[in-house]
C-alpha cells in the first residue's frame, strides 16, 4: 500500500463505462449547475438592487460579496435537493447490476474501534454474523480493529470480544486485533489491516462502531461490486436509528425524512465519481491498496502531517487511479447512530472541521476529477459557511449602526442634486422570502415524498403527525442553528490559529448533561446573543425583531443544550408521536435483533478493578491477553530481533519496565504507574508474564 503524493497524473478509467449511465450523470450535472447559476444570479442581482439604486458604500459591497457566497451555497444545496425530488417522482427504470448465484469472493467486514463500549459492538456483530450465516456462509469474516488507548477499555474489549471470537463458527469467524501504536488514527488502523490481512479478501466493508447493516444489504453490496470490475467503492446511505434524546431524534427525523431527497440528487450527479463517508461502504481491497495510500503533508497539524479526514481523500485517490466510486442510495437497512446532544455534536465538529479544512491542501492537486474537487470544496464550505453567515449578520448590523450614528454625506460628489441613500425595503422582504423558501424547500420535498408513499407516511406518524413533526423540526433547527454557527466559527478560527484537535472518542450514551455543564459550554453564546440583541434594540426595535431568530437561539443556548440530551427528556416527544421515524414502531428484523441482544446482555461485575489486578484475578482473560501479544509466527527469530532493534525508543515502556522490576508487589506497582506506563506495560507480553509469575510465586498460588 504505497503512499501517493498530493500531485499525481490521473489514470484512465478501469473497465468500460456504460453510455446511458454516463449520459444521465452528465445531464444531472448540467441541471445542478444551471439551477445553481440561475438562482445565484437572481439572488445577487436582487440584493444589489436592494442595497442601493445609486451607489454602494464599502460596507455594503462587503455585505454583497458575503451574501453572494452564502446565497450561491444554499442555491447549490437547493439544486441537489430539487434534482433528488424530481428523480424520486420518476419510476426507477434500471437497478445497478448484481451477480447471481454463489458469491464469487470472500469479503471482510472491518469495525475500527477507539475507546468504545464493546458490548454494543459485540451485539451488533453477533446480529450481523447470524444473518450472514443464513444468507452466505463461508463468504464473510469480521475484524475488530482496536485503537483504544485506555487500559481499562482495552481489557473490557478483550473480555467481551474473546467470548465473541471463540463462539463464532468458521463459516463466519470474528477476529480481534489491538494496535498499541495509533499512527494515523482510523486511516492507519485500516491501512494496517490491508497490509497484513487484506490479500485474503477481494473486498472489505468498513463500518463504524455504531453501525449495523442487515445481511441482505451486505450481500447486495458484494453482488454489486462483483458485477462491475471497474468499481472501487460503493457507498450506502446510512439511516440514523435508535435515537432517544431530543437532539438525536431531530437528527434521526431529518435524516430519514429529508436525507433520501438529498441522497437521490447526490447519486444522480455523482455518477462514478462519488464520495466516501468513512463507513457503511464496500471497497475493493486491491484497488484501495494500490490507489488510496495517503500522503504525508508537509508542516505540522492542523494543516500538515497525517490526513485527518481520510475518507474524502481516499475516494478522490481511487477516482484518480481510474476506479469508479458510486453512491447507491437505494440499498436499505444500512444504519448508524448519531451524537445524542448538542455538546457531543460540537465535540465531533471540532475534529471534522480540522479534517475538512485540511482538504484545502488537495483542492488544486494534480489529477483529481472535477467532481472530487467539488466534494472537497463542499466539505470545506460546510464549516466555512458558518463563518460567512456570522460575517453577514455582523456586516448587516454594522450597516444599520452606521446609518443610525453617522450623518450621510448627501453632496459627497459634485452634483446638482443630492445623493439620497436608497434602500428598497419591499424588494428586501421579497428576497428574504425567496431565501427562506430555498432553505426550507428540501424539508418540503421530503414531506411531500412521505405523503405520496402511504407506508412511509405511517412510519412518520400519519398525515397529522408528520406536518407537526416537520414544523417542530424546523422550529428547533432554527433555534439550534445560531449556536452551531457561532460554535463552528470559533472552531474554524482555532484551526486557522494552528490548534490541533487531537482524537476524541464519540459519545455513545444518551447525552444527558447537567445545567452546570451546559452553562460552562454556552455562557459565551448567551452573552454574544444578548449583546447583539441589545445593539439591535438600541438602533431600532424593528431591527431587534428582525434579528430575533438569531439572538433567541443564542440567548436560550443553555436551556436548549440541556434539553438536547438525555433519554428522559426525549421521551415526551416519543409519547406525543412527534419526530417519529419509520422503524420505531415496527423495527426491521436486524434492529429488533439488536435490541433483543442488547437487552439480554449482563454487565460484568468488574467494578473499578485496576487492570493488572484484573488480569491477575481472571486467568482466562490473562491467557487471552498474553496470547494477543505473542510475536507473529511467520517471522523468524532473526526478523524478530531486527524488528525490535528498529523499534523507536518509547520512554513509558522503559520507565514501566524499571518500576515493574522494583515494585514490591502488584498493588504497589499499580499506584506507581502513569496511564502511559500502564498501557506500555500491558503491551509487553514478556514483561507481563514475568511479572505475573513473580506475583504467583510470592503469594504461593
Amino acid at each position: 500500500m504505497p503512499r501517493h503524493p498530493v500531485h499525481e497524473k490521473a489514470a484512465a478509467s478501469i473497465g468500460p463505462v456504460p453510455a446511458w449511465p454516463a449520459l444521465k450523470t452528465a445531464l444531472a450535472r448540467v441541471f445542478v449547475a444551471l439551477v445553481t447559476v440561475l438562482l445565484g444570479t437572481y439572488g445577487i442581482r436582487e440584493m444589489y438592487a436592494v442595497l442601493s439604486t445609486t451607489s454602494i458604500t464599502p460596507l455594503q459591497w462587503a455585505f454583497l460579496v458575503v451574501f453572494a457566497i452564502n446565497f450561491c451555497w444554499i442555491a447549490f444545496a437547493f439544486a441537489q435537493a430539487l434534482l433528488g425530488f424530481l428523480t424520486s417522482l420518476l419510476p426507477r427504470l434500471q437497478r445497478p447490476p448484481e451477480v447471481s448465484g454463489e458469491l464469487p469472493f470472500r469479503t471482510a467486514i472491518l469495525l475500527p474501534v477507539y475507546n468504545e463500549s464493546p458490548r454494543r459492538i459485540a451485539a451488533a456483530i453477533a446480529v450481523m454474523r447470524d444473518g450472514l450465516l443464513a444468507k452466505a456462509p463461508g463468504r464473510y469474516a469480521f475484524f475488530i480493529l482496536s485503537d483504544s488507548n485506555r487500559a481499562d477499555t482495552w481489557l473490557d474489549e478483550e473480555a467481551v470480544f474473546s467470548a465473541l471470537c471463540q463462539a463464532s463458527p468458521p463459516d463466519c469467524p470474528v477476529y480481534y486485533r489491538h494496535r498499541s501504536d495509533n499512527t494515523e488514527r482510523k486511516a492507519g488502523n485500516i491501512a494496517d489491516w490491508v497490509q497484513r490481512w487484506g490479500g485474503a479478501y477481494e473486498a472489505m466493508i468498513v463500518l463504524d462502531a455504531d453501525s449495523v447493516v442487515s445481511a441482505d444489504a451486505l450481500v447486495t453490496l458484494t453482488r454489486r461490486l462483483a458485477a462491475d470490475p471497474g468499481l472501487g467503492l460503493i457507498q450506502t446511505l446510512p439511516y440514523i436509528v435508535r435515537a432517544q434524546s431530543l437532539y438525536g431524534r431531530l437528527q434521526q427525523f431529518a435524516n430519514q425524512c429529508y436525507g433520501p431527497v438529498y441522497a437521490r440528487g447526490l447519486a444522480a450527479w455523482h455518477g462514478r465519481s462519488s464520495n466516501f463517508w468513512g463507513h457503511n461502504a464496500i471497497i475493493r481491497t486491491r484497488a484501495f491498496a494500490e490507489a488510496a495510500g495517503l500522503p504525508l503533508l508537509p508542516g505540522k497539524p492542523p494543516f500538515g502531517g497525517h490526513v485527518l479526514s481520510h475518507d474524502f481523500i481516499e475516494a478522490a485517490l481511487l477516482r484518480r487511479a481510474g476506479w469508479g466510486v458510486r453512491f447507491d442510495s437505494d440499498i436499505a437497512q444500512s444504519y448508524e447512530e448519531a451524537p445524542p446532544s448538542l455538546v457531543d455534536v460540537l465535540v465531533r465538529d471540532r475534529r471534522w472541521c480540522q479534517g475538512n479544512l485540511q482538504h484545502s491542501r488537495f483542492l488544486l492537486a494534480r489529477g483529481l476529477s472535477a467532481a472530487s474537487r467539488v466534494h472537497l470544496l463542499t466539505g470545506i464550505m460546510s464549516y466555512l459557511s458558518a463563518v460567512f453567515w456570522l460575517t453577514l449578520v455582523l456586516l448587516g448590523l454594522a450597516i444599520a449602526l452606521q446609518a443610525s450614528l453617522v450623518r450621510p454625506e448627501y453632496f459627497a460628489q459634485p452634483a446638482l442634486f443630492p445623493t439620497w441613500p436608497v434602500f428598497d425595503a419591499e424588494r428586501a422582504r421579497w428576497l428574504f422570502g425567496v431565501s427562506m423558501a430555498v432553505i426550507l424547500a428540501p424539508k418540503w420535498f421530503g414531506g411531500v415524498l412521505a405523503l405520496l408513499h402511504p407506508r412511509r407516511l405511517l412510519g412518520f406518524g400519519g398525515p397529522l403527525l408528520l406536518p407537526l413533526s416537520l414544523l417542530l423540526e424546523t422550529l428547533l433547527s432554527a433555534l439550534y442553528a445560531p449556536i452551531l454557527m457561532l460554535a463552528q466559527s470559533r472552531v474554524v478560527w482555532s484551526v486557522l490559529r494552528g490548534q490541533d484537535a487531537g482524537w476524541q472518542p464519540q459519545s455513545r450514551d444518551d447525552g444527558a448533561l447537567g445545567i452546570g455543564t451546559a452553562l460552562r459550554a454556552h455562557w459565551a453564546h448567551t452573552l454574544f446573543g444578548a449583546t447583539l440583541a441589545a445593539i439591535a434594540w438600541f438602533i431600532h426595535p424593528q431591527l431587534f425583531l428582525w434579528l430575533l431568530p438569531i439572538t433567541a437561539g443564542l440567548i436560550l443556548s443553555v436551556p436548549l443544550s440541556w434539553l438536547s440530551g438525555g433519554a428522559t427528556r426525549g421521551r415526551l416527544f416519543d409519547i406525543l408521536g412527534l419526530l417519529r421515524a419509520p422503524g420505531e414502531r415496527r423495527s426491521p428484523a436486524v434492529l429488533s435483533a439488536l435490541r433483543d441482544a442488547l437487552a439480554g446482555q449482563t454487565q460484568p461485575a468488574t467494578g473499578h478493578t485496576a487492570p493488572l489486578t484484573r488480569l491477575q484475578q481472571d486467568a482466562p482473560l490473562r491467557h487471552w491477553h498474553l496470547a494477543q501479544l505473542q510475536p507473529a509466527q511467520h517471522l523468524s527469530d532473526q526478523d524478530q530481533q531486527k524488528k525490535q532493534h528498529q523499534a523507536h525508543f518509547h520512554a513509558p515502556a522503559v520507565t514501566a519496565a524499571w518500576k515493574a522490576e522494583r515494585a514490591p508487589n502488584l498493588q504497589a506497582l499499580e499506584t506507581w504507574l502513569t496511564a502511559d506506563e500502564q498501557r506500555a506495560l500491558l503491551a509487553d507480553g514478556a514483561l507481563l508474564a514475568r511479572l505475573f509469575q513473580r506475583e504467583s510465586s510470592s503469594t504461593g498460588s
